[in-house]
C-alpha cells in the first residue's frame, strides 16, 4: 500500500519520468529489505538507522554517482512521508550526498558529424526519418526521450520553433533549424504514406509500422551510424546533445542561453560544458605548445 502511494507521488506530484520512478522504487525496496533484516520500521526510521544502511549499502557500491543517487532516493521518500503526515520530521535530512566525481561526456566533432550523417542510405525508406533525427538531436540538443514523444502539434515549423516537453513536464521552446526543417518535411511525406496507428497520429517519428519509435531504437540508429563511420568513442543519442551544447559554447554561446535551451534546471548542470571547453584548451596546449613537443 505504502509503496504504491509513494509511486503515485512520484508519477503524479513529483511528475518524474518512468524510468525515474522506478530508480526510486527501487531504491526504496533496498531500505525496506535492510529494515525488514535489521528488525526496523522503515517509516519511523532514526538518522541512525539510515546511516547505517547507508554504511553498509556503499560497501557494495563503487560509484559515486550510483551512491549519490541512493542517497536521492532516500530524501525522496522521507519527503514524501513528510507530506503525506506519516511522519512528523525527516530523519534523512542530515544525511549527506556524496561528491559526484566530474564526468566529461564525449563530444563528437562537426566532422564526425558529418561523417556519420554519410552513412544514411538515401535509398532506403526510413532514410529521411533518420536524418531528422540526427538533425533534431544535434541541431537542437534534445533528450532522446524528448525526441520520442515530439509531437506534430507541439511543431511549429514555419516560425523555426518546437514545444518540448522536459524532465518533470516542464515545457520550453527551442529552435528548429532550417535545415531540421526541411529534412523533417521530408519525413512528413514518406510518414503520411505510412499504416499510422491510432494511438500515433500525433507523434512525430514512428517505425515501419506506424507505431512511436522507442528509445532503443534511437540509440540503435545512432551506434549503427558512428560504427559504420568508423568512429571509435562511446556513442549514444546523449552525446549529439553533448556537442551540441559543447560547440553552441565554443562559438561563444552564453551559458545561460544554453541551460534554457538544454532545459537544466541549475546552471551548475550547464557548467559541465566549461569544463569541456577547458579540457578541449589543456589539450590544444600539451598538443601544439612548442615546449610539450
Amino acid at each position: 500500500m505504502l509503496e504504491k502511494e509513494y509511486r503515485t507521488y512520484l508519477k503524479l506530484e513529483k511528475g518524474l519520468s518512468i524510468h525515474s520512478v522506478d530508480a526510486y522504487l527501487m531504491d526504496y525496496q533496498r531500505l525496506k529489505e535492510y529494515a525488514d533484516k535489521h528488525g526496523i520500521d522503515v517509516v519511523h526510521a532514526s538518522f541512525d538507522d539510515l546511516q547505517a544502511f547507508v554504511f553498509d549499502t556503499f560497501k557494495d557500491i563503487a560509484s559515486v554517482r550510483t551512491q549519490a543517487r541512493l542517497v536521492a532516493g532516500l530524501h525522496s521518500f522521507y519527503r514524501f512521508l513528510l507530506y503525506h503526515n506519516y511522519i512528523e520530521q525527516d530523519p534523512s535530512e542530515l544525511i549527506e550526498t556524496p561528491k559526484k566525481e566530474l564526468h566529461l561526456p564525449d563530444v563528437l566533432s562537426v566532422e564526425e558529424i558529418d561523417r556519420m550523417i554519410a552513412q544514411i542510405d538515401m535509398s532506403k525508406s526510413e532514410s529521411h526519418r533518420n536524418r531528422a533525427i540526427i538533425e533534431m538531436l544535434y541541431g537542437s540538443g534534445l533528450r532522446v526521450s524528448e525526441l520520442v514523444n515530439l509531437r506534430l502539434s507541439d511543431m511549429y515549423l514555419q516560425e523555426g520553433y518546437m514545444r518540448i516537453i522536459g524532465k518533470g513536464n516542464k515545457q520550453r521552446l527551442v529552435p528548429v533549424s532550417p535545415v531540421a526543417v526541411e529534412w523533417f518535411e521530408y519525413w512528413l511525406q514518406d510518414r503520411n504514406a505510412l499504416d499510422i496507428k491510432p494511438e500515433a497520429i500525433d507523434i512525430a517519428f514512428l517505425n515501419r509500422y506506424g507505431r512511436q519509435l522507442t528509445r532503443a531504437m534511437i540509440f540503435t540508429i545512432i551506434k549503427t551510424l558512428a560504427r559504420e563511420a568508423g568512429i571509435q568513442k562511446t556513442i549514444s543519442p546523449h552525446t549529439l546533445r553533448h556537442s551540441f551544447a559543447t560547440h553552441l559554447l565554443q562559438n561563444g554561446a552564453d551559458l545561460r542561453i544554453i541551460q534554457q535551451l538544454l532545459g537544466h534546471e541549475s546552471i551548475s548542470t550547464t557548467e559541465i560544458y566549461t569544463h569541456v571547453d577547458i579540457h578541449d584548451l589543456r589539450e590544444a596546449v600539451l598538443k601544439y605548445h612548442p615546449e610539450n613537443r
